[in-house]
């Protein structure tokens, strides 16, 4: 059995088990809770009704936080060399061609998002093993795969982000610090809600949201009243 800190065991006291929170009150517990010496991270957790080992009730898509990550996001493209400079000038931090996919095959990761254009995707192919598990594998789905390099650089770093169901058919995707307003990520909570419903497989059936937990990196997860959260009108 994990053993939990005191200071943990204390928060976990004011969280009743019994009782579902509207969004608002569940963020304005974590935030009053947090008594760390970091700025915790918000996090979502969606248990859902999908069993993603079939093809039709898979989840797998991207939202734009109105409200960002509050997470500064490191850029790396590929490209033909001819677009370098072009790509540099759209703001990328990182920008090469067969060089910098070398370098990543030799354990180069320091950045958080990869882009390509279409015309290298069969050359990054060689990198599906080191990109794949940490989830940095260009994607058309996620966009991240594209010509249009400019606009995709300015919604990465503006917060858009990619979401999937694991095996369990949950999700987990970060909203924001807990630094932010209850605004603020009271209106990233409701993109991803309704990014969610949004893109529901076609082979869901019954039941879609099972349940919705909000945690922060150190805090422990609090009971969220879907029905709540979806009449909700944030502006």
């Amino acid at each position: 059995m994990r053993k939990r800190s005191r200071r943990f065991l204390q928060i976990l006291q004011k969280v009743d088990k019994n009782l579902l929170y509207s969004p608002q009150q569940a963020l304005d517990l974590l935030k009053q809770s947090s008594n760390v010496k970091f700025i915790e991270t918000l996090e979502a957790h969606i248990d859902l009704g999908l069993d993603p080992k079939y093809a039709d009730q898979q989840l797998r898509s991207n939202v734009i936080l109105p409200k960002g990550t509050g997470k500064l996001i490191k850029v790396a493209v590929i490209t033909k060399n001819e677009r370098i400079p072009e790509v540099l000038s759209a703001g990328a931090d990182i920008v090469g061609a067969e060089d910098l996919i070398d370098e990543i095959f030799k354990g180069r990761l320091d950045f958080d998002k990869l882009i390509a254009t279409p015309d290298m995707m069969l050359l990054i192919a060689k990198l599906g093993r080191i990109l794949g598990p940490r989830g940095l594998m260009p994607s058309p789905k996620s966009g991240s795969v594209t010509y249009d390099i400019k606009n995709a650089i300015s919604e990465f770093k503006a917060g858009k982000l990619e979401y999937k169901v694991d095996r369990s058919g949950i999700v987990h995707v970060p909203l924001g610090k807990l630094s932010f307003s209850v605004n603020d990520l009271s209106l990233n909570l409701k993109a991803l809600q309704e990014s969610i419903d949004k893109n529901r497989p076609t082979g869901s059936k019954g039941k879609y949201w099972k349940s919705l937990y909000l945690s922060s990196t150190m805090g422990p997860a609090i009971p969220i009243n879907i029905s709540i959260l979806r009449d909700s009108k944030i502006v």
